[in-house]
């Protein structure tokens, strides 16, 4: 749980500041994820970009406290094989409940909608009941499919 308290406001507005963070996270860690899988396809090393990145204008909280590649970040949970403290599910309803206020509200959240649907594949192609930052796999394994149907491959 969080350490700070901070009155968000009047009724509901504790639940739209919750949704916005989560949105805002959701989307962090889909990207962080890309970008350690373009780092490594470029023959960069994830610690080096860790390096790099943590302590430049991509840092973020996504990358330097729930780091999604094992290594850079000891207490990650991508060291402990992706064990569950806010499940990938749990990500999913926030983000779900983040599009229905968009939608409610007719906000356009483009990325949010994308990490919705990241989200989305990963429950459903994956457990759910892994912590969040496993999407990394599933960005993996996402691209690895793509990369199979380009050649003509098979997906299986």
């Amino acid at each position: 749980m969080g350490k700070t308290i901070v009155h968000a406001g009047g009724p509901g507005t504790g639940q739209a500041a919750k949704i916005c963070n989560n949105m805002i996270l959701g989307a962090s860690m889909i990207v962080v994820s890309e970008a350690f899988l373009l780092a490594e396809k470029l023959g960069l090393d994830a610690q080096r970009l860790f390096d790099i990145a943590s302590k430049s204008s991509g840092q973020c909280w996504s990358m330097t406290s729930y780091c999604p590649v094992p290594g850079p970040v000891p207490t990650s949970p991508a060291n402990r094989d992706y064990q569950a403290g806010f499940t990938a599910a749990m990500m999913l309803k926030d983000l779900k409940l983040a599009q229905s206020a968009a939608r409610a509200t007719r906000a356009t959240t483009p990325l949010g909608a994308g990490a919705a649907a990241v989200y989305e594949r990963f429950v459903e192609s994956d457990d759910g009941s892994v912590d969040f930052p496993g999407s990394f796999a599933t960005c993996a394994a996402l691209e690895k499919s793509a990369g199979r149907r380009a050649s003509g491959r098979s997906a299986s």
